[in-house]
């Protein structure tokens, strides 16, 4: 097998900090803030882009990037249409899985929990503090679905903003958002040699147990 990029030569080295359990907030998610605070103040674009990873009723699993937009001591909340192959996944199977890549700060954390759906208060709260042209492309995009082309969402789109005219916009019935409950929470900071520090926080009753694993 050829390739132009030699993959397995791609290597870089980890050195520029640790991290040690007196390093980390008595809870995951101060200990997030903590990091989000540093990712957003070091630059880095969309600092609350995560992926999503789900599966289906068979376990089939997928994998996209969406916008954290809001967490707590709850857990941690994304918007998306519940029609859409995510949406689908996380009714059948709530049990995902959540992963912010901070490459540039040699960081990564990662979540395992359960997905509910937002109650329709919530999901109204949000939708209209949204831009009007996301609005617009809630209402007029079959999310996921095919599509015959380009120009049919374009259609769709001036069709759905020609139907609000200048008039408010609610919210669409199978729009919304969902909150991941971790069970554990896992953060990652590079290291030289590959001896990479790798401290989890499990769910244990209404505490959390601090554990370190192998990289």
């Amino acid at each position: 097998m050829t390739d132009e990029t030699d993959l397995a030569g791609l290597r870089r080295e980890y050195a520029d900090s640790g991290l040690d359990e007196s390093d980390l907030a008595d809870d995951p998610v101060a200990m997030f803030e903590r990091w989000l605070k540093d990712a957003t103040e070091a630059g880095i674009h969309e600092p609350n882009a995560m992926v999503v990873a789900s599966a289906s009723a068979h376990g089939v699993p997928s994998a996209r990037l969406v916008l954290l937009k809001r967490h707590d001591e709850r857990g941690f909340v994304f918007f998306t249409n519940y029609t859409s192959r995510k949406g689908t996944e996380l009714d059948a199977n709530p049990a995902c899985a959540l992963l912010f890549p901070w490459h540039d700060l040699e960081r990564q954390v990662r979540v395992e929990g359960t997905a509910t759906r937002l109650t329709e208060e919530e999901n109204e709260e949000y939708f209209s503090s949204r831009p009007r042209g996301s609005q617009v492309g809630a209402w007029a995009s079959p999310q996921s679905q095919v599509v015959e082309s380009r120009a049919e969402l374009d259609r769709r789109y001036d069709e759905t903003a020609e139907r609000f005219g200048d008039g408010g916009i609610g919210l669409p019935p199978a729009w919304g958002g969902y909150l991941v409950a971790p069970r554990s929470v896992e953060f990652w900071q590079g290291r030289r040699g590959r001896m990479h520090d790798r401290l989890r926080y499990v769910r244990l009753g209404d505490g959390w147990r601090v554990e370190r694993l192998a990289p």
